[in-house]
This record gives C-alpha cells, sequence and structure tokens, in this order.
C-alpha cells in the first residue's frame, strides 16, 4: 500500500465505520472502543465519507471534518481515514470491494448503529454488503427494538449470531451479523449542529 493508506497485514480483524462525522463527537469513540472489545477487533477504521448520498445537504468540508476526527481520537487503534475519497467511492458497497482488493487476507467487519440497521434495506446494494462482510450492530438510544424487526434484520435472520458470540464475529465468513447492547450515549452529530446534545444518535 502507499503510504496515504493505513497499514493492515493479513489476519488483522478491522472495523469499518463510515460516516460524515460532522461534526465527530464521544459517540462515535464510544462505539468505536466497544467494537475494538467486544468484535476482538486490531482496528477500528473511520471512514470520514466525501459525502452521504442519502442526506440532501452537504457536509462540512471533508479536510476540516478530518482535522476535528483526529483532534478527537487518542487511541492509537482507531484510525481516521479519509479512504473513501481516495479510493473515489461514495457507496459503501464499492468502498468494501476496493478495501478488499487492497488489503487481501484482512478480515474486515462492518460497524453500524442500529439505527443505520433500521434503513440498511435503503442502502445501494445493501444484500451483497451482507454477503461480503460480517457486520457489527451496536445498539442506538431508540432504535434498538426497531433494528431487530427491521426489513433486514428480518431477511438475514438465520445468519444472526448471539450476542455472547461477538468475540467471532470477525472470524466467521459472511453472512454473519451481531447487535450487541452498550450504555447509552445520546449524542448525535445532528443534534451537535443544532446546539442541542441532549439527544440524537451518531451518524
Amino acid at each position: 500500500m502507499t503510504r496515504e493508506f493505513p497499514i493492515a497485514v493479513p489476519g488483522m480483524r478491522i472495523g469499518l465505520l463510515g460516516g460524515s462525522f460532522d461534526p465527530p463527537h464521544a459517540g462515535h469513540l464510544q462505539i468505536s472502543e466497544v467494537a475494538l472489545q467486544r468484535f476482538r477487533l486490531d482496528r477500528v477504521w473511520w471512514l470520514v465519507s466525501p459525502g452521504n448520498p442519502l442526506k440532501t445537504r452537504g457536509p462540512a468540508p471533508l479536510s476540516d471534518r478530518l482535522a476535528a476526527c483526529r483532534g478527537l481520537v487518542q487511541n492509537p487503534r482507531i484510525v481516521v481515514t479519509d479512504l473513501e475519497a481516495r479510493l473515489g467511492t461514495r457507496m459503501t458497497a464499492d468502498s468494501i470491494a476496493l478495501l478488499r482488493q487492497h488489503y487481501r487476507g484482512v478480515r474486515f467487519v462492518w460497524l453500524m448503529g442500529s439505527d443505520n440497521l433500521v434503513q440498511f434495506d435503503q442502502w445501494d446494494r445493501w444484500r451483497d454488503i451482507a454477503q461480503t462482510v460480517p457486520i457489527g450492530v451496536l445498539a442506538r438510544p431508540g432504535t434498538r427494538l426497531a433494528a431487530r424487526q427491521s426489513r433486514a434484520a428480518t431477511i438475514l435472520r438465520r445468519w444472526r449470531l448471539p450476542e455472547a458470540g461477538a468475540g467471532m464475529l470477525g472470524d466467521v465468513p459472511p453472512p454473519a451479523w451481531v447487535q450487541i447492547n452498550l450504555p447509552m450515549s445520546p449524542l448525535s452529530s445532528t443534534a451537535i449542529r443544532r446546539g442541542d446534545q441532549s439527544s440524537g444518535e451518531p451518524r
């Protein structure tokens, strides 16, 4: 890999957390720390997106968001990246496909909040994503039950691991997914942009 890309070697278990991070906050850190521990990951890479295709309003400039993320993250196992900008991708399915080509033998795990599982069936080629990488779902306020009853969760039910098996997620061939509970953080980027830090969900 070129020096602009993070280093990873075959056999490593790396969680991918995508989003606009506009702005990044303690909720993003919390789910990353929990994912490292509960899914037994070697690293979590933040994929700071050039833009979210599901959002009509554009985020702050990518350089500003990257700087904010790097200023927030202290854990060396959480790596802030602009990989989607470097790869020229906007859709998660494309990003995962190219990362798997670049990093042969690395065991990627896609990370998402339960709020995203609720709408996962609206993502471009979501079934391909589920067939390509294991998925770790982290419970978010107000969507824990809705996520379990969502269309995507219903379709993928037979491949769901028990929460006690979360540590095996990176070693299980896809399709495989697990939803884990964690202490609820009410922070969200949307609420922070509104000036209300008391409610919402990270995006």
